[in-house]
């Protein structure tokens, strides 16, 4: 069997050397799960339609209100969309405003500092640290707690580069627990 050549031309400077593939037909997966064997292939899948029901007649101001409100006693934006679309019928912010709810919070100056998947993540690191101290000997939380850090520094290298963090910001664990707090 002969190796055929492929260059990467989507992201050339990810991929700078030719890659080796056994067959044409074989996929390139750029990205799929970081700990675990799963490919990422499942996701929820929105409507066709993006405009707001028939039925919903609450208005694009009062949705960002809604959503301001809530920000101020200290909601995620996932917490946030998740109350609007239980209690209030309201599937989709982007639907009825036109705006993702971290954009209405930016334009309101009440987003997170830190993206909120990134804070969770540290979050877990320092429960995972706290439990350590006491159990000491557990080597499989030793070793989740490798594998939660090194997903902070990548998403933290993304950020960076997407200039969501400063240039300069850097997950250290001994001041994890105040960035949390």
């Amino acid at each position: 069997m002969t190796l055929q050549t492929f260059q990467v031309t989507a992201f050339p400077s990810l991929c700078p050397v030719p890659l080796r593939l056994s067959c044409p037909s074989q996929k390139l997966s750029i990205m799929g799960r970081m700990h675990a064997p799963g490919k990422g292939i499942s996701k929820s899948a929105l409507p066709y339609k993006r405009s707001p029901p028939s039925w919903q007649k609450i208005s694009a101001a009062d949705v960002e209100d809604h959503v301001c409100k809530l920000a101020k006693k200290g909601l995620t934006p996932s917490q946030i969309g998740v109350i609007l679309r239980d209690s209030n019928g309201i599937a989709q912010v982007v639907g009825v405003t036109g705006q993702k709810i971290v954009r209405i919070l930016k334009a309101h100056g009440l987003a997170p500092e830190i993206p909120e998947d990134l804070y969770m993540l540290i979050k877990k690191a320092v429960q995972v640290r706290k439990h350590l101290e006491i159990n000491r000997k557990d080597k499989d939380s030793k070793f989740r707690l490798i594998l939660i850090e090194s997903r902070i520094h990548r998403l933290a290298r993304y950020y960076r580069t997407t200039r969501k963090l400063p240039a300069n910001w850097k997950y250290e664990s001994a001041t994890a627990s105040t960035m949390v707090a």
